[in-house]
């Protein structure tokens, strides 16, 4: 399950920042599908988390939003890492309608678990 943090620029409008959310975790999923973690296309609770939140006036950085992926590491997903994340910056540069995106995909390694 990929644990995924959107800062964003506050001058980002609602309309953009519902944009990046619808299409995050369908494209969070194919970014990280491997065959350790195949995705079917059938998202249930819990197969992605994402959080948004506002850069700060302490935070510094200059795009208007940057997208950080946690996944668990499989060999399979680290092989393909950069193509991965340049899919991943496509999909969410669209969704933003601005190339001032940056995105971070981190596969460490890893456990999760979760409550039924």
């Amino acid at each position: 399950m990929p644990i995924v943090e959107v800062i964003y620029d506050p001058q980002i409008s609602a309309e953009r920042l519902r944009a990046i959310a619808a299409v995050l975790p369908h494209a969070v999923s194919i970014a990280v599908e491997c065959p350790e973690e195949p995705y079917d296309g059938t998202l249930q609770p819990g197969d992605v988390e994402i959080r948004f939140r506002p850069r700060g006036s302490f935070d510094s950085g200059g795009l208007a939003v940057v997208v950080e992926v946690r996944s668990k590491w499989f060999a399979s997903r680290a092989e393909t890492r950069q193509e991965r994340c340049e899919r991943l910056c496509d999909a969410v540069v669209t969704a933003a309608e601005t190339n001032e995106v940056g995105v971070y995909l981190s596969l460490p390694v890893a456990a999760w678990a979760q409550g039924d």
